[in-house]
Parts: C-alpha cells; sequence; structure tokens
C-alpha cells in the first residue's frame, strides 16, 4: 500500500479478480478465500482512480470490505442498498459496472461525486446531503412489504452523520412499523464505542445466528403464555446484551443490535450479514472501521487527509489547482470572526461540523468556550443561535448555502418571527462545481428575501465580505452573508471592523444605454462587459432592503436594466428590482441573469459558469442579443 501522496499509483495496477467481480453479479461468482485478495485490488484500484480525478477517497478505502461482503451477501440491486452521504461509495461504483468510467469521477458529462439514481441501477437513492439513508430504506422496506417482494434494504450510515435528528426520526419510526430492514453503522472514529477484537466478533457470530434466534422465538412462543414472563425474559436478555455490547440505545429504540465488529474482518462480515439478511424485524450492525485503510496519510490524520486533487499536466501528485489572487472568502470569514470576537465579547460562533470547510479552525483554538460544533444537526444549530440570542448573545452560525435548507423552519420561526439578532455567514454561495447540484447554493436568495425582517447582503470581493459580516453583526435582527466557494479577485481588504450604510447600493462604472445591477461576485466580468458596451454597473450590495432608490434613478436614466446573480431567477434578486419597478408602475425593459430553472450538473466551476451563461462572454451575448431585439 502506498504510504505518501506521491506514492498514489499512477499506471493502473493489475487485477485479475477485479477484472471478473467489476459487477456484483461476478463478485458472488468468487470463492470466500478469493475476497481478501478483491480486496486489496479494489484499494488499489480505488487510490489509482481517484489520484487521476481528484476527490475524496478516506470514506472509501475504511469500506472496501464492507462493500465487498454486502455485494456479496445480498442479491443486489434487487436488494436495496442505500448509502449515507456519498463519498464512502466509490467502492461501490466501481464494483457495480463503472469501473471504467471511474476516470469522469467529478467531471463534466461524467460520473457524479455521489450515489444517483439515473446513473445505476444499483444507485438505489440519490444522496447528497447526510443522514437521509434510513429513512429512505425504511420506506423501501414498507413498499416491499405492501408489494409482497421480500426485497431486503439496507442502509449503511456513519457515525458522523447518525448524529443529525433525521437519522434518529427513522431509528424511532421503523420499530413501531416493525419494518424489516438493516442498518449498518460504519463507525470509522471509534466514537460509540472502541471494543472491537476477538471477542465483540465472536459475540456478533452468536447473537445474530440461526441457533440464537431459533431459541429466542422459541422462549417468547412459550413465555408469552406466563403473564409478565416474557417481558421479564426480555429485560434479562437486554441488560445481558447491554453488559457486553454498546448497543442499549438501539435496544431501547427497538432494534436488535449486533456489535460491534471489525470492519476490515471479511469473513466475520460475510458471516454475520448473512445471519443477519433473513432476520425479521429492525436489525441494527454495528461495524467500527478505520477511515483511510490502506493509506497512512489518510490513516493517520483522517480529518486533513481525506481527499487529493487532480495531478497537473506534469503528473505531479496531489498538485493544486491554479488560484486567483486573493484569499479564500471562507479565509476572511475566519479571520474576521477572530478579530471580531477579540472586540466583541458576546459573539460566539456555531458550525454543524463544517469546521474545517467554514474556516473556524483558528476560532475553535483561540476562542473554545464560545465555539459550537453540534455536529450534523443544522436544525438544531439554528435554534440554538436563537436561544443563545435571547440570552443577549451574538450568534454567527457559520453554514454552507445548500445545508442551511435544512434549517429553514427554524430560520423562520425560532429566529425571524422573534426578531433574534443571529448573523448567518453562508458559505458556498452558487455553484460551487463537481460536487454538483445537491451542493449548489443556488437558492438562498430567493428563500431568505421572503422572510420579513431580514438582511439579506450578497459581497463582491473580499473587502466588501468583511464590510458586510460586520454590518450584520450591528444589525439589531437577523442578517445573512452570502459568499461563494474560492479565493476572491484581490481587493484589498481593510481590516477595521467598520459597517456599510445599510440598503445602499454603489455605482462602479458609469456608462449610458444599459445599466449591469450585480448582486454578488459577478461584479469583475460586469465590468469587462461593460468596458465594451460602454455600460453603467451597479454593485447592489444589498438584496434586502433592496436600494430602491438607486434602481430608480438607474431605470430612469438607462435604457435596458440587466440584473445578474448567482442564484435561480425564479424569486431570487433580479425578481426584487421587477417587483420594485412593477409596483411603482415603472415599465421598463429588464433582462433577469442568474441560474436556469434546471439543475446544473457537475463540472467545474467556470464551466458550470459557462454553460448557464454567467461567464463574461455569456453576459455579453445574452446583452447583445436583447438589445436587437428591442431595437426591431
Amino acid at each position: 500500500m502506498p504510504t505518501t501522496f506521491q506514492e498514489i499509483p499512477r499506471e493502473r495496477p493489475a487485477t485479475p479478480l477485479l477484472d471478473r467481480a467489476d459487477t456484483p453479479a461476478g463478485l458472488r461468482r468468487l470463492g470466500e478465500a478469493e475476497l481478501e485478495t478483491l480486496a486489496d485490488e479494489l484499494r488499489q484500484e480505488l487510490l489509482y482512480t481517484v489520484g487521476q480525478t481528484g476527490g475524496h477517497f478516506g470514506a472509501g478505502l475504511g469500506v472496501i470490505e464492507l462493500t465487498i461482503a454486502l455485494h456479496y451477501v445480498f442479491d443486489t440491486p434487487d436488494d436495496r442498498l442505500v448509502w449515507d452521504v456519498g463519498h464512502q461509495a466509490y467502492p461501490h461504483k466501481i464494483l457495480t459496472g463503472r469501473r471504467e468510467r471511474m476516470a469522469s469521477l467529478r467531471q463534466k458529462d461524467g460520473i457524479a461525486a455521489f450515489p444517483r439514481r439515473s446513473e445505476s441501477e444499483y444507485d438505489t437513492f440519490g444522496v447528497g446531503h447526510s443522514s437521509t439513508s434510513i429513512s429512505a430504506a425504511l420506506g423501501m422496506a414498507i413498499g416491499a412489504r405492501l408489494q409482497n417482494s421480500g426485497r431486503k434494504a439496507i442502509a449503511v450510515i456513519g457515525d458522523g452523520a447518525l448524529t443529525a435528528g433525521m437519522a434518529f426520526e427513522a431509528l424511532n419510526h421503523a420499530p413501531e412499523v416493525n419494518a424489516d430492514m438493516l442498518v449498518i453503522l460504519n463507525d470509522n472514529d471509534m466514537s460509540i464505542s472502541r471494543n472491537v477484537g476477538g471477542l465483540s466478533n465472536y459475540l456478533a457470530k452468536i447473537l445474530s445466528s440461526r441457533t440464537y434466534t431459533s431459541m429466542r422465538e422459541g422462549s417468547k412462543k412459550v413465555l408469552s403464555r406466563l403473564p409478565g414472563a416474557w417481558e421479564i425474559a426480555r429485560r434479562t436478555e437486554e441488560y445481558a446484551k447491554g453488559m457486553l455490547v454498546p448497543g442499549t440505545l438501539f435496544e431501547e429504540l427497538g432494534w436488535n443490535y449486533i456489535g460491534p465488529i471489525d470492519g476490515h474482518d471479511l469473513p466475520t462480515l460475510v458471516a454475520t450479514l448473512r445471519n443477519m439478511r433473513d432476520l425479521k424485524g429492525p436489525q441494527f450492525l454495528h461495524v467500527v472501521t478505520k477511515k483511510g485503510k490502506g493509506f497512512a496519510p489518510a490513516e493517520v490524520a483522517p480529518i486533513g487527509s481525506p481527499a487529493t486533487t487532480k495531478p497537473d499536466p506534469l503528473g505531479a501528485p496531489g498538485a493544486a489547482p491554479a488560484k486567483t489572487s486573493g484569499p479564500k472568502y471562507s479565509g476572511v470569514f475566519g479571520q474576521w470572526l477572530c478579530d471580531m470576537a477579540e472586540a466583541d465579547p458576546r459573539l460566539v460562533g456555531i458550525t454543524p461540523a463544517m469546521k474545517e470547510g467554514s474556516d473556524l479552525v483558528a476560532f475553535s483554538e483561540r476562542f473554545p468556550e464560545r465555539y459550537f460544533d453540534v455536529a450534523i444537526a443544522e436544525q438544531h444549530a439554528v435554534t440554538l443561535a436563537a436561544g443563545m440570542a435571547c440570552e443577549g448573545t451574538k450568534p454567527v452560525v457559520a453554514i454552507y448555502s445548500t445545508f442551511l435548507q435544512r434549517g429553514y423552519d427554524q430560520l423562520i420561526h425560532d429566529v425571524a418571527v422573534q426578531t433574534l439578532d443571529v448573523l448567518f455567514a453562508i458559505d458556498r454561495a452558487g455553484l460551487v462545481g463537481e460536487d454538483g447540484p445537491t451542493h449548489a447554493g443556488s437558492y438562498d436568495l430567493s428563500y431568505l428575501r421572503c422572510i420579513p425582517g431580514m438582511l439579506v447582503m450578497t459581497p463582491s470581493d473580499e473587502n466588501e465580505l468583511r464590510l458586510m459580516l460586520s454590518t450584520g453583526h450591528h444589525y439589531p435582527g437577523p442578517a445573512a452573508v452570502r459568499y461563494p466557494r474560492g479565493n476572491g479577485p484581490g481587493a484589498a481588504i481593510h481590516q477595521g471592523l467598520d459597517s456599510i450604510e445599510i440598503g445602499k447600493g454603489v455605482v462602479r462604472r458609469q456608462g449610458r444605454g444599459i445599466a449591469i445591477l450585480v448582486f454578488g461576485v459577478q461584479l469583475a466580468d460586469a465590468l469587462k462587459v461593460a468596458q465594451k458596451l460602454d455600460a453603467t454597473v451597479a454593485d447592489m450590495r444589498f438584496v434586502k432592503p433592496l436600494d430602491e432608490q438607486l434602481v430608480r434613478e438607474l431605470a430612469e436614466s438607462h435604457d435596458l436594466l440587466v440584473t445578474l446573480e448567482e442564484n435561480a431567477i425564479m424569486g431570487g434578486a433580479g425578481s426584487a428590482v421587477s417587483e420594485f419597478l412593477a409596483r411603482e408602475g415603472v415599465l421598463k425593459p429588464v433582462l433577469h441573469l442568474g441560474l436556469p430553472d434546471t439543475y446544473v450538473e457537475h463540472a467545474k466551476p467556470a464551466q458550470m459558469l459557462a454553460e448557464c451563461g454567467l461567464d463574461a462572454a455569456g453576459i455579453e451575448a445574452a446583452i447583445t442579443l436583447r438589445q436587437r431585439l428591442l431595437q426591431r
């Protein structure tokens, strides 16, 4: 196995078994003694594949053996295998007929980073956000029962994803309907128990065996005739298991808990899954794996080294992509958060498991008592902030745009309705690239601007971001600043903590005939286009409240208004402009440029912008076409 990024194979390794087992049908024709060798080949194949394309591989390396065992024991795709999140599903993709297409992973027109129903019959449920697998598999189990099909339903969920409330809602519901399904907890952080070894593997085999199950069911039939006897026996069994295995919580919820077992022990995995395959009712298997198994950097630092970047044309492994001149927007936020925390002791930072992505590492180290990572629980994060605001603190919720969608009800009812002082720092706004539509921040302007009392800001560069964060911090109510993934254009950043006037845009270039109203980071491209067309460019800054005075002035002095945003056109910032003009009875041609009414498929961000007509060339072409139509 390679031990450094430089040792990731540049050439496809020889894989004679994988050549025969790149579909589940082929896999099931192998003998059990061959599975260990297949696991080694699959691990090498995954490293080679992701080494070519870039992307996440730590989670996938940890489930090599589990993936093989699942497809070996269950009759996929007829049996429904549901993966939670998606990075752990790369081995699944390789084993389900997509091995030769893995070179296109996360590339334009290539296969997706996550399981996707339209991509393969083996992808039984589309995945993007975490913690959905148990609910989906439960629905499939109920559907199978209604159809008398006999299909199995299996959900594979990580210990991190299990922290979300949605997962527990499904765990609570399944026993209520006595669903025949299997949940596999892929515990790759040993967050529940470190009790893994020969004894726990042995106990798992015993507790999942047909002999034990038959004895248990037989005893139930006999004892159920005696008042209270079965309940006493059940409690005795539960307490005995609780002393030996850490599954009391799941047993209390009504699941038959087995484990923990070693997730890299293929014979034990296969034997246990076979034992559990035909058990009735909700079954829960606890499997402990090592994230990044077989690749030293990812084993040592599973959080910091779960992925690699695509090599450059010279073949340098792990080479970073070319960057623009400015710092990352998330880095600007992280620095501002520390600076404002120094100045205002009321500030607290909250994140739903996105410390590294949202650049909260420095804040968490400098202000640990004011830093709160609530795990994958976006709804809780928002209402936690609301409760803190009730007590006079100044919460800043650092959250990705696509994840804030999960806390929308709480944003409205727990924060906005009560006019609470919470600032939302919304990262990954707009198109995010290779992760595709499930992770794109396409709708936040639309779903935020309809909420009464919200302050909604769209910075055009790094300095504007810092100014708006301070503005939102001082605003007495709910405020949001949305900014994109990646680097800024290199604007000079004022290091103070000044605010800007709320609801006021700025004209960045004065022209004639055409006025381009920019909401966000498309300002640089708008200025390029304006130079060619001699157009006026306004950096609108605020979506809510809209600078209505500036909109009116531009409408009165120009022939065509163009709104520009990296958000869905429907209900977005451009809609706010048209709504104002209609309300005021101002008749003026308006061209709305933004994200189309479709899901934009994964590609490089620049490719996605070009596809949507939001790069400089697309903006110019759209304006020129509209001018021609108006001149007819």
